[in-house]
């Protein structure tokens, strides 16, 4: 293909990327209030957290005292609601423009590659949705923390702006964050790290990973840093173990090759014929192809094969 068959294609499957991304927003903007198949609405979900806190802890904006947050300005609750939309249309659509991408990178890798990529790809949506997950659970502790330091004193009346930009930025630090050591395995497969280099570098890699977990977390509080330092600690120390099976399988394959065994002023043994075209002739374009094609596709093979 010509680099603007190239755009073009790219062009064609952002297309689709952002259709896929507007409906299953619309999807999220009309689960953010109404219970859909027996799930309750997004904005329940969400809130949850904040609902658990003692009432004492958070203070009431409604006569009848329930779980509601408050927005200030005009347009704060229609911003929010398709904010958030956005972002579960984004998670949503993630198996249609994962497989756009997927379709547009695939024929410039080879077997190999390719290989290794399908296995990455469900991995890495494994890990971030876990990630998210953990996240969730996490955010309860916090806010128990946050928001109950000064109980008796004070209590705190949420925005839904704070605190949905608090959730949602909490949720995406942790799915991110999962993507780290997933990173490490494939530098690793790609010849980039070695185990040696990971396991002396392991105490600077969990002193560096509690700092970017203190740095990270969007609340700055004990619970969500010590829960994202520990499980990126134990992911990167798997991580390390798949690098060390990974560098044990190529030593023991260099060493069945007999590569390092090779006196370096002989010629080597590696066979340097060159291999047979398998394309015949026949199977080549021919200028009356060319001719009869309006294209100019065939052309361009025929000029490629003359």
């Amino acid at each position: 293909m010509t680099l603007i068959e190239h755009l073009y294609e790219l062009r064609n499957r952002l297309t689709v990327c952002l259709i896929a991304i507007a409906v299953t927003t619309v999807f999220g903007f009309i689960w953010f209030g109404v219970p859909l198949f027996g799930f309750p609405s997004l904005g329940d979900i969400l809130k949850g957290p904040y609902c658990a806190l003692p009432p004492e802890s958070r203070a009431s904006v409604t006569a009848d005292g329930s779980c509601v947050l408050f927005s200030t300005a005009p347009f704060d609750q229609f911003n929010l609601r398709l904010t958030v939309a956005t972002t579960v249309g984004v998670v949503l659509a993630c198996p249609v423009w994962l497989q756009q991408l997927w379709a547009f990178i695939t024929p410039g890798l080879y077997a190999k590659e390719r290989r290794y990529a399908m296995t990455f790809v469900p991995i890495a949506a494994v890990l971030f949705v876990s990630g998210a997950v953990l996240a969730y659970f996490i955010v309860t502790q916090a806010l128990a923390f946050l928001l109950t330091v000064s109980a008796g004193v004070q209590a705190t009346a949420l925005g839904g702006r704070e605190y949905f930009g608090f959730i949602l930025t909490l949720l995406l630090i942790f799915g991110v964050s999962f993507e780290l050591p997933l990173l490490v395995v494939m530098l690793n497969l790609a010849g980039v790290v070695s185990y040696d280099k990971l396991r002396k570098a392991r105490r600077g890699l969990i002193f560096g990973l509690f700092v970017f977990a203190a740095i990270a977390t969007p609340g700055q509080d004990p619970y969500s840093m010590i829960a994202l330092a520990l499980a990126l600690t134990l992911l990167f120390e798997i991580a390390i173990q798949i690098a060390r099976f990974n560098d044990k399988r190529k030593a023991r394959r260099r060493a069945e090759s007999g590569i390092d065994s090779w006196d370096p002023d002989a010629p080597s043994p590696i066979d340097t014929s060159p291999s047979a075209i398998d394309t015949s002739p026949s199977e080549l374009p021919t200028f009356e192809d060319a001719t009869a094609d309006g294209t100019g596709t065939a052309a361009r093979r025929a000029e490629d094969a003359t």
